[in-house]
């Protein structure tokens, strides 16, 4: 196992809303900060602040993660750098409209965001710190990956694929001493609402969740090492009652034949 002397989050979509809140968050726990969006403006003055309020080491990367080679650069960064041991994979967008009425050179672009991205840069850093014996991932999922019926459809897809692909690499990387959350947030407060152009005021008040009060529930499911942090879900019982009725479904789909109400009738 390699030791450092400080440890090190990598924290994508870093400039604004959830990525920024973590890195405030990671830092005041003792982080050293990498820092990746596009904004690097924005991440300059967050890494100022942070440094002068926290005496963290904060580095800013420039990089748009729907390009495979930025996204390659930060998977050198994982790889070579011993003193990462946490990745926030938070990078995402929605659309403006929805999958039908988007243009498809959006749709590509959330598709390589939301999933292509995350899957990489995870499946570099799972590697990383399983061959160093320590480590985690952190993957801002969706409580939409629960629900299709709201929203502009590919979105919630890619925030299914992310969960379903939190949960998967938890299980091989767990016995290697890599812990994997994927985090469901519901409606928080940040800017992904006004850049893909609908308004968070339909929402009432009390649904609206502040994005620190949102990071902090998210570590504390973290300390708890969850697999599954749900900050807005208040009764713990309906998730495992849901993730319970999952597993059972999975005995039945091991048949060879139709199951008898999918047979024609005069068979």
């Amino acid at each position: 196992m390699i030791e450092t002397s400080r440890k090190t989050a990598l924290v994508t979509g870093a400039s604004s809303g959830i990525g920024a809140a973590y890195a405030d968050r990671l830092a005041r726990r003792g982080y050293d900060l990498v820092l990746v969006a596009r904004n690097v403006e924005r991440m300059e003055e967050l890494a100022r602040s942070l440094t002068a309020e926290t005496a963290r080491k904060v580095d800013v990367i420039g990089a748009d993660l729907t390009k495979s080679d930025d996204v390659a650069r930060i998977e050198h960064r994982l790889r070579d750098d011993c003193a990462i041991d946490l990745l926030v994979n938070n990078a995402g967008m929605a659309l403006t409209g929805n999958v039908l009425t988007a243009p498809a050179s959006d749709v590509e672009r959330l598709i390589a965001l939301n999933v292509t991205a995350p899957t990489r840069l995870a499946t570099v850093a799972g590697n990383a710190f399983a061959e160093r014996g320590q480590g985690a991932i952190v993957n801002v999922a969706s409580v939409l990956a629960l629900v299709s019926e709201m929203l502009d459809g590919a979105y919630n897809g890619s925030k299914a694929y992310l969960l379903t692909f939190s949960r998967w690499l938890g299980l091989q990387l767990g016995p290697k001493g890599v812990y994997v959350q994927g985090l469901l947030p519901a409606v928080t407060r940040t800017e992904v609402w006004e850049r893909s152009g609908m308004d968070i005021g339909m929402f009432p008040p009390q649904v609206v969740m502040d994005v620190y009060d949102l990071v902090d529930a998210a570590l504390v499911g973290f300390d708890r090492r969850e697999d599954v942090t749900i900050p807005p879900l208040a009764d713990e019982v309906q998730w495992k009652a849901y993730d319970e009725a999952r597993l059972a479904l999975q005995p039945g789909f091991q048949n060879g034949t139709s199951a008898l109400r999918y047979r024609p009738r005069d068979s």
